[in-house]
């Protein structure tokens, strides 16, 4: 039992604060991207975690346990909304929204870089993991965009 509590702890968990910071952003700033420099990394393997269940990509991928970054967005119904990631690495991109609904990808910008595309986003909160495909360390940068 210690075993598996411990694990359930070092998985991607919303309820930590982000490593870059929580940001607000409307539907109208996010016309252009919305850009922020980080590290894509982590040591948790994301299908060795119960507590995420992501409904799309099922691609490996490693993430820290605490997010990237919060957003707390609004105005963005009737958009969609890109998050995408642009690295020299193979990165890999885990988000969770408002709902509590799970998405992952991996590869989905090309380049090996991820992107993902809510197509019916509503305003609130999603969170956001930027890792790497094999557990690697990289200089990426992440992009939200409202279209």
């Amino acid at each position: 039992m210690v075993g598996f509590a411990g694990a359930a702890q070092a998985c991607p968990n919303w309820n930590l604060n982000p490593t870059y910071g929580s940001y607000n952003l409307s539907a109208g700033q996010m016309r252009s991207p919305q850009t922020l420099s980080l590290q894509a990394r982590g040591n948790n393997y994301v299908w060795d975690c119960s507590n995420v269940n992501p409904q799309t990509d099922q691609g490996a991928g490693y993430f820290t346990s605490q997010p990237n970054a919060r957003f707390f967005i609004s105005g963005i119904e009737g958009n969609r909304l890109v998050i995408s990631v642009h690295s020299n690495c193979d990165s890999a991109l885990l988000i969770n929204t408002g709902t509590a609904t799970w998405y992952y990808d991996d590869d989905d910008a090309g380049n090996l870089d991820p992107q993902i595309v809510l197509t019916r986003p509503r305003s609130g909160q999603i969170d956001v993991w930027v890792g790497t495909y094999d557990g690697a360390v990289c200089d990426a940068v992440l992009a939200l965009q409202a279209r």
